[in-house]
């Protein structure tokens, strides 16, 4: 008899953990996550030797210091503790850059309120791009003067930083905007300076991914 009500507890048992299995089991399965690797963990190549610093281990923004639209030098050690997207562009770009500027008012606008997020966009053509050229640029997209940077200076400097420290093709067109060569990417740079990736800034999808893993980073500081 002993026995018997034995094996109607075991069963019963059975019956009751048999659910808690299944939602144990599925929430397992359910658990989001979503990882954003870290580029150039082991550096960056750099077979023409033309970066002036050391591209072994893990690869990170150097220092630099260049002038932004309101003549306030501003660089490297402004990205500190934030998350900055960062383009390359010039504002008498005749294909792209319109395309690349409109979709970073549309980043920017995803984070207006947001100050762990901040934008810098890079002038190829410094000659031109003065603060105040670029001042009436960044009015023009409506650009937050404590959000969105827009950043000129010493030529030789910008081309190595695209090259070396963003790692993107910049070729110098000279007086000619025909001639310049650079990329549309945007990318995306952590608060260590570490790149986290590079997205399409003429492609909605490319941007919506930016914007989505931008988010995702901001989640990862708090």
């Amino acid at each position: 008899m002993k026995g018997l009500r034995f094996l109607q507890v075991m069963v019963l048992a059975c019956i009751i953990m048999i659910p808690i299995l299944i939602i144990l089991f599925l929430r397992g399965f359910s658990t989001n996550t979503y990882s954003i690797p870290v580029l150039y963990e082991n550096g960056v190549e750099d077979p023409y030797n033309e970066c002036s610093y050391d591209n072994e281990g893990q690869h990170t923004i150097p220092a630099f210091r260049l002038w932004d639209q309101d003549s306030v030098l501003r660089g490297r050690n402004e990205m500190s503790g934030k998350i900055t997207i960062v383009d390359f562009f010039f504002t008498s770009c005749p294909s792209i850059c319109p395309v690349m500027s409109k979709e970073m008012e549309r980043v920017q606008d995803a984070f207006r309120d947001e100050s762990l997020v901040q934008i810098y966009s890079i002038s190829l053509d410094p000659d031109y791009d003065t603060p105040e050229v670029l001042s009436r640029y960044a009015g023009l997209y409506g650009a937050k003067p404590d959000r969105w940077f827009f950043l000129t200076g010493d030529r030789s400097e910008i081309y190595e930083l695209a090259r070396c420290g963003f790692v993107l093709p910049a070729i110098d067109g000279g007086k000619n905007p025909d001639d310049f060569v650079h990329s549309d990417k945007f990318i995306l740079v952590d608060e260590e300076g570490r790149i986290r990736g590079y997205y399409s800034g003429t492609n909605r999808e490319g941007v919506d991914q930016l914007i989505l893993e931008t988010k995702v980073l901001l989640h990862g500081k708090r």
